[in-house]
């Protein structure tokens, strides 16, 4: 199945919309932070960019800023049919983002979708629909904020998706479920979305002062090697109080740790597209000379 394109250049890449989906089916893994502040700071280079929340507990839409009324259309619509992602597309208070937001009504989708051909793909026929009207005015990022879990809604995320990204805390649980997470990467690349790539694993929530922590950042790193990102995103109040006023951190404490720490992942995940895309290379690997921000 072909994947949506777009008529304009993306930031020398070609002429692909790229689509990035945040994943982990465990909760408070700080997954949803990262795709708001992730997708913020790609629009902070210029570009549009648009977020998805497939997330039935809609805390990236209130993350967003965005408060829905009753009869406003969510991306549940969409799921169902009944509307377009152009129609439930918001505009949020930061510079080049959209967002499409979710509602409590999301917890419904699965069952109302399980018997429906072709239910793992309703947000890939959405999307290629919305870019193809678009043109040249559809966003050149979209990111996904998938809920935690392995279903129908991460099955759709991962189907529309050229890549996934993984956000993880550094504990001693870490690797569980792992696993089974890749297996599913696998098996959607397998017989939904044979153009999926893991993009990298983001160490989120990162305290270096405990020597556990620092350990288990050691062997994570030899465990994933070239997968794991070399930028870490740190404990900050800033983005825990940016959320609480629905804005990304950037443009909430521009100057905070956490601000810096989204600035440099966006930065690596720019330089990782580059490298796969102009070696062909399907395999992930940090390009050399990259710096961290591991200083507490």
């Amino acid at each position: 199945m072909r994947r949506p394109v777009l008529r304009g250049n993306v930031g020398g890449l070609g002429h692909q919309m790229i689509t990035v989906a945040l994943i982990n089916q465990k909760g408070g893994v700080g997954k949803t932070t990262t795709a708001m502040n992730l997708a913020a700071a790609l629009a902070e280079h210029g570009q549009e960019t648009l977020l998805i929340d497939l997330d039935p507990q809609a805390n990236l839409t209130a993350h967003a800023g965005i408060e829905l009324a009753d009869g406003d259309v969510s991306v549940y619509e969409v799921l169902l049919g009944e509307s377009t992602l152009a129609l439930a597309r918001r505009t949020t208070s930061e510079k080049r983002l959209t967002i499409v937001p979710a509602s409590l009504d999301l917890s419904a989708a699965e069952l109302e979708l399980g018997s429906v051909e072709g239910k793992e793909t309703r947000l890939l026929e959405a999307i290629r629909t919305f870019v193809a009207e678009a043109g040249d005015g559809a966003p050149t990022w979209c990111v996904i904020d998938c809920p935690p879990s392995l279903g129908l809604l991460s099955l759709n995320a991962l189907s529309a998706a050229q890549r996934v990204m993984v956000a993880m805390q550094t504990e001693f649980f870490a690797l569980q479920g792992l696993a089974k997470l890749m297996e599913v990467i696998d098996l959607v690349r397998k017989y939904l979305n044979p153009d999926l790539v893991l993009d990298g694993i983001v160490p989120c929530k990162v305290d270096m002062r405990p020597k556990l922590t620092q350990e288990v950042l050691v062997d994570l790193r030899m465990h994933f090697g070239d997968r794991m990102y070399q930028s870490i995103i740190r404990p900050n109040v800033k983005v825990a109080e940016a959320a609480s006023h629905g804005r990304s951190v950037l443009s909430y404490a521009s100057e905070s740790n956490g601000a810096k720490d989204y600035r440099a992942l966006a930065s690596e995940f720019l330089k990782r597209i580059r490298y796969s895309t102009t070696t062909g290379k399907r395999a992930i690997r940090a390009p050399k000379g990259e710096s961290t921000n591991t200083e507490t």
